[in-house]
């Protein structure tokens, strides 16, 4: 139903996924795109992309649901980042108020799922933006970089069975593991900062492998799995040989300039299953 949709709402947080999906919905043919972005956050070239761009900031839900609306708007997804440290930083308005006073866990799945609901209620569906992503979804078989050692392969293999556990906990996503120690687990400070303290953790030689997957029934409509080239770039300065991701659950941005950062820090990546 999602590729037949001829005008859609995009929820716009940062870096370069909001323009990758402006430009795949219009490929799919979507003619018309309301957007709305977030002050500091939504890079500003999106605004040659879509036909409607209303500017806001963190936690003006009000605002943000009147954008659509008003616009007659009836299906929206989200892409890119919401820095998480800015959910707890916001200013909401009366409605983001009523919204986080009823929710007992205040985290980046608690608060995105209660967006949705309250869209829901003014008649606009949140869905699910990955149809049109999969072009940047590695699947089964994707390799960039050198060929994988056996003990990189026994780390992805440890690594990817505690980053689902830790996903399953609510932590987070991410893990960077070296000959079967877990070095860093992902937490509150996000990806970036997880791959540089396990790349620090791993010696002077560096070495270490990070592993990043999605959560058992991860609601893809918010927060899917993203790495672009900033990834990359944070991986070599941490020494990291090797990322690996969940098949068909993450999101590969800006895949020429990767292919390139990997095979010029020789950072082996790869899926897993």
């Amino acid at each position: 139903m999602e590729l037949a949709l001829e005008s859609i709402g995009l929820i716009a947080g940062s870096r370069t996924l909001p323009l990758e999906f402006a430009r795949l919905a219009r490929a799919a043919g979507v003619k018309r795109i309301v957007c709305t972005a977030v002050e500091g956050e939504t890079d500003p070239a999106l605004a040659e992309l879509v036909d409607d761009l209303v500017w806001l900031n963190v936690g003006q839900l009000g605002k943000m649901i009147s954008a659509f609306t008003s616009r007659g708007v009836k299906h929206v997804v989200m892409a890119g980042q919401v820095a998480p440290k800015n959910l707890f930083d916001l200013r909401p308005d009366l409605r983001a108020v009523g919204v986080l006073m009823r929710l007992k866990e205040k985290n980046a799945h608690s608060i995105f799922g209660a967006i949705a609901n309250e869209l829901k209620k003014d008649g606009v569906e949140l869905i699910d933006a990955t149809p049109w992503l999969t072009p940047l979804m590695p699947q089964t078989g994707f390799q960039l970089g050198p060929k994988l050692s056996a003990e990189q392969q026994e780390d992805i293999t440890f690594g990817f069975r505690i980053a689902k556990e830790i996903s399953r906990l609510e932590i987070g996503q991410l893990v960077v593991v070296k000959n079967g120690t877990v070095l860093a687990v992902e937490g509150f400070e996000g990806t970036d900062k997880c791959l540089a303290r396990g790349g620090e953790l791993a010696g002077k030689n560096g070495g270490a492998v990070a592993v990043k997957v999605a959560k058992l029934n991860h609601d893809m409509r918010f927060d899917i799995p993203c790495i672009g080239a900033q990834t990359f770039e944070t991986c070599a300065a941490a020494r990291i040989s090797v990322l690996a991701l969940e098949s068909g659950k993450s999101l590969l941005l800006e895949q020429a300039a990767c292919a390139e950062l990997a095979q010029k820090n020789k950072i082996s990546v790869t899926t897993m299953v």
